[in-house]
C-alpha cells in the first residue's frame, strides 16, 4: 500500500475539561494528569445559528465544537469526513422508548438526527459548503478508518480534508451494552501541502499506543475518538515519533514529524 500523508493545518479538541486544543495542548505538553471529575461543560458552536442549535443533541454540538476549531481561518468549501463508533445513541434510545409507547409518537427532529450523518450535515449547512462529506463507523477502529479516509482522498487529489472524531456515552439503558467513559470529539484539518506537522500513515501489526498518565489513559481506552491522544501528545510536545490507532485488523502506524 502506498504510504499516505498529509499537513496538520488545525486541530480541535473538545472533552471534559478539555474544551479546546489550546487547553488541551497544555495538558499534553506538561506532566500533570487528566482531572476525570471535570465536566463538559456548555457546548455552543458559534458556527451554528442559535435557531438551529436549538435543534441539534448534544452529540452533534460536540462534534462541531471540535470541527470549528479546526477549521479555524479557513475560507471556502472543505471536503470531510466524520467518525463516530455508535453515533446518537441518546437520541436512538428516546426513539426506542416512543415505540414502545401508544400511538408510537417518535419526534420528527428526534428522527432528523437520528441518522449518523447529522453532524456532517449540519456542519454543511452552517457552512453553505457543498463539498462532498462521509460519515463512517468501525467500533474502536472508527478513529483510525477516518483517517485513513481523509489521506485517501488527498492522495486522490483534494487540497484539504477536515476530520471530525467523536463520540458520546450512551444513556443508563444502553450503557452496559457500549460502555464509554466520558465524551471526545477531536479534529485535524490536513492539508496535501504547506505549513504545520506532517504526518504518514501505513497498516502494522504492533499493538496500540498508550498513555502513560493513569487518568489519560481511561480516557484514551474508553472513548474510540480518543484513541487520538497518543498523537496529540506528541504534536503538543513537537515530538517526532510513531503512534498506532487500533484498526479492524492490525493497527495503523502514524508517523509524526514536528514542523521544521
Amino acid at each position: 500500500m502506498k504510504r499516505l500523508e498529509a499537513r496538520i493545518a488545525g486541530i480541535g479538541l473538545c472533552a471534559p475539561g478539555l474544551p479546546d486544543w489550546a487547553t488541551g495542548h497544555a495538558l499534553l505538553a506538561g506532566e500533570a494528569d487528566w482531572a476525570e471529575s471535570a465536566e463538559l461543560g456548555r457546548l455552543a458552536p458559534e458556527m451554528l445559528p442559535a435557531n438551529e442549535r436549538r435543534r441539534t443533541t448534544v452529540l452533534i454540538r460536540l462534534a462541531l465544537q471540535a470541527a470549528q476549531q479546526a477549521l479555524d481561518g479557513h475560507q471556502g468549501e472543505v471536503p470531510s469526513v466524520f467518525a463516530s463508533s455508535g453515533g446518537d445513541l441518546e437520541i436512538v434510545d428516546r426513539i426506542l422508548q416512543a415505540l414502545q409507547m401508544p400511538g408510537r409518537p417518535v419526534s420528527p427532529t428526534h428522527f432528523h438526527n437520528s441518522v449518523h450523518n447529522a453532524p456532517a450535515g449540519y456542519a454543511s449547512i452552517a457552512r453553505r459548503d457543498p463539498a462532498p462529506s462521509t460519515s463512517l463507523s468501525a467500533h474502536d477502529a472508527s478513529l483510525a478508518v477516518g483517517l485513513l479516509d481523509a489521506l485517501a482522498r488527498l492522495a486522490a487529489g483534494d487540497e484539504a480534508v477536515l476530520l471530525v472524531a467523536y463520540d458520546h456515552p450512551p444513556p443508563p439503558t444502553l450503557a452496559p451494552f457500549r460502555p464509554l467513559l466520558a465524551p471526545f470529539a477531536l479534529a485535524l484539518m490536513l492539508r496535501a501541502e504547506g505549513a504545520g506537522p506532517r504526518l504518514w500513515a501505513q497498516p502494522a501489526t504492533d499493538g496500540e499506543s498508550r498513555l502513560n498518565r493513569p487518568a489519560l489513559e481511561r480516557l484514551r481506552s474508553g472513548n474510540p475518538a480518543a484513541r487520538g491522544l497518543p498523537l496529540l501528545e506528541r504534536l503538543a510536545r513537537e515530538e517526532a515519533g510513531t503512534v498506532h490507532l487500533p484498526m479492524p485488523r492490525g493497527t495503523l502506524a502514524v508517523t509524526l514529524e514536528p514542523q521544521a
